[in-house]
């Protein structure tokens, strides 16, 4: 009874662990397949339509799911699904897609319920919805016709303005091209691929291909973005000739006619920066964040091992190129080795994010608290229209002496030893007593006479290498120098290329790129400015700045081919210039 009772418990233990295992399996099997809800557009008018597309990762054969939560604010115009599969290194992985076309009944902020896929429930969202386009009159009856617009239409210099292209159409298109928007004085880019949608307009049914730019003016005053035409053939399904005949079967091969639409020019008023904003970097930005990783926790450091910092900062509204150079302030105590910066641009369809990174190495001296001052970062928030400051709070360390060094008063025990006399006395008297410390052996004749045979033909080794190593170290730094050299030429004839048109920002980075390639630690042209003995090129750097953010026309144009037709005039006193490390130093509020 006894062994049939343990064989009872042994079966139902057994049992236990399979019902585990299989609730592992399952589980594992549910976080294997993971959902996402996207919208294709986050802002529509009435009377458009806009795409929910679920993203199925991990299983493609999955159902259209349960739809009826969208009823009561949504008409569904139907599904579509589009499945991938991929083998990387034998690895297999597939994904589902299924895009749900869906037409607003009413405006305002309309939400998306959680719907359930594939066992698994998606994040709600928000669509906002416009009455709609009261300007639509205009373009009644038209078959082919271009829209666009421009939010803000009134904005600062240097600041991202999101202008949006719409192409509408009721005809069926054979070819067409819609040229991108063009203005002087504009860094234009555009953001992410072209949404493609149906939408009424006067009670007629377009179909629209919609593009989005991001447009950031490079000078104040009032901008026109010219008119935008697009070009294309529309095909007439019932030919005149042949309506569904054996050359035409169905009409599908109508005659092409020409059809062609322009858009009407939007002006855009560009401010300059406010009066009161002083020397400061001017950032107008929607957001930005600065911030600092790489702090230990315990805020303890030991002398001549690096502590590995790296500074962020990110700002949505800008480019990466346009924020500033990231740099640490001079630390007592400690040497700050700076790494190369890290620049990336990035959109989310409707604006940019630039980024830009930097690595330090701080390297404590001696014991004790070391500090790292506060950093902060000046910058204008545009949606508000306030100035903002973005802060590091400063940072204090305590350094210790590295393990196991030895202490500044300590020293050899054997010389210590050895001042004593008598403790002489009694090594002296122990060799004399013994024989054999006193003759010489061969043995040990041999072993010194090989070590000293050793020790030459190592530093014979060392020389050679080390003379190779320098030899190679000097072929690397004229390299270098050519390297230099070329590249300051070339940007120096990029300059004057420039300077024979009419495009006062290509001029300013032109000539920035020019001075960096002679001299890296400039940041900006305020600072060549402060470099150069001339008079003449300085004056010529400020007419230039003042043209561009200012928006003030020179009375009479300057030359600037001809002025720096012989280079920079630097000064002879600014050694600091010539340094090839970054400064050092920390921002400031003005």
């Amino acid at each position: 009874m006894r062994r049939i009772s343990h064989d009872l418990r042994t079966l139902q233990a057994t049992r236990w662990r399979w019902l585990v295992l299989l609730c592992l399996l399952v589980s594992w099997n549910a976080f294997a397949t993971s959902v996402q809800a996207t919208l294709d557009r986050n802002d529509v008018r009435l009377g458009e339509t806009v795409t929910l597309n679920l993203r199925i990762d991990g299983d493609a054969n999955v159902n259209t799911p349960n739809l009826s939560a969208l009823d009561s604010d949504f008409e569904v115009l139907g599904t579509s699904t589009n499945s991938t599969l991929n083998i990387v290194n034998g690895q297999q992985s597939s994904e589902l897609i299924i895009g749900v076309a869906l037409r607003p009944k009413h405006t305002g902020d309309l939400q998306i319920p959680s719907l359930t896929v594939a066992g698994n429930p998606t994040q709600p969202l928000t669509l906002h919805v416009d009455p709609p386009d009261a300007s639509a009159a205009a373009n009644a009856g038209k078959e082919v016709f271009v829209d666009v617009t421009a939010n803000p239409n009134h904005v600062y210099v240097g600041q991202q303005l999101l202008y949006t292209v719409r192409l509408f159409f009721d005809v069926n298109l054979n070819s067409g091209n819609l040229a991108d928007p063009q203005a002087s004085g504009v860094d234009l880019r555009k953001l992410g691929n072209d949404v493609d949608y149906e939408s009424v307009r006067n009670g007629r049914r377009y179909h629209v291909i919609e593009r989005r730019y991001a447009l950031i003016p490079q000078r104040a005053g009032p901008l026109t973005i010219p008119s935008i035409e697009f070009q294309g053939e529309a095909t007439d399904p019932t030919s005149p000739n042949d309506p569904g005949g054996f050359f035409n079967p169905g009409g599908l091969f109508g005659n092409t006619t020409p059809v062609t639409a322009d858009s009407p020019p939007v002006n855009i008023d560009v401010q300059a920066p406010p009066p009161a904003w002083g020397k400061t970097t001017w950032l107008p930005a929607r957001s930005l964040t600065l911030s600092l990783e790489g702090v230990p926790s315990d805020n303890k450091l030991t002398v001549g091992q690096p502590l590995n910092l790296r500074m962020v900062v990110e700002a949505t509204g800008l480019s990466g190129d346009a924020l500033p150079e990231l740099s640490l302030p001079t630390i007592d105590g400690a040497t700050v080795y700076p790494d190369q910066s890290n620049t990336t641009t990035h959109d989310d369809g409707q604006w940019l994010t630039g980024h830009r990174e930097r690595s330090f190495a701080i390297f404590p001296q001696r014991t004790g608290t070391l500090t790292l001052p506060q950093i902060t970062l000046t910058w204008f928030d545009v949606q508000t229209g306030q100035k903002r400051v973005a802060t590091l709070p400063a940072h204090s360390f305590n350094v210790v002496a590295a393990g196991g060094a030895p202490a500044a008063t300590s020293s050899s025990t054997q010389p210590a030893a050895m001042s004593s006399p008598t403790a002489a006395s009694s090594v002296a008297s122990s060799l004399a007593a013994s024989p054999a410390a006193t003759a010489p052996s061969m043995v040990w004749r041999w072993v010194a006479l090989g070590s000293i045979a050793l020790w030459l033909i190592s530093m014979v080794l060392f020389g050679g290498l080390y003379w190779r190593r320098r030899s190679s170290t000097l072929a690397s730094a004229h390299k270098k120098t050519d390297d230099s050299t070329d590249s300051a030429r070339a940007q120096r004839q990029a300059f004057t290329d420039a300077a024979r048109g009419s495009d006062l920002a290509v001029q300013a980075r032109r000539l920035l790129a020019w001075a960096r390639a002679e001299r890296p630690a400039l940041r900006n042209l305020g600072e060549v400015a402060e470099a150069l003995a001339s008079e003449e090129q300085r004056a010529a750097i400020a007419l230039l700045q003042r043209e561009q953010y200012a928006s003030v026309s020179a009375q009479k144009r300057i030359d600037l081919a001809a002025l720096f037709a012989k280079g920079f005039a630097w000064r002879t006193d600014d050694v600091q210039a010539d340094s090839p490390l970054p400064p050092l130093y920390p921002f400031k509020l003005d």
